[in-house]
């Protein structure tokens, strides 16, 4: 089985809203916070998705 991301994959607005809030929490365990990172990256700009 390939490790591969597909190339289309990424973070709805709802889960990267909920990461964002996530990291700004000076609480949230550095592995949460490590999860939520992840995910903000593969959020496709704004600027990004306008040319789609």
């Amino acid at each position: 089985m390939s490790s591969k991301k597909p190339a289309n994959e990424q973070t709805s607005a709802r889960v990267a809203s909920t990461a964002a809030k996530l990291l700004s929490n000076p609480r949230t365990p550095a592995a949460v916070k490590s999860v939520a990172a992840s995910a903000l990256t593969q959020k496709v700009s704004a600027s990004k998705s306008k040319g789609k």
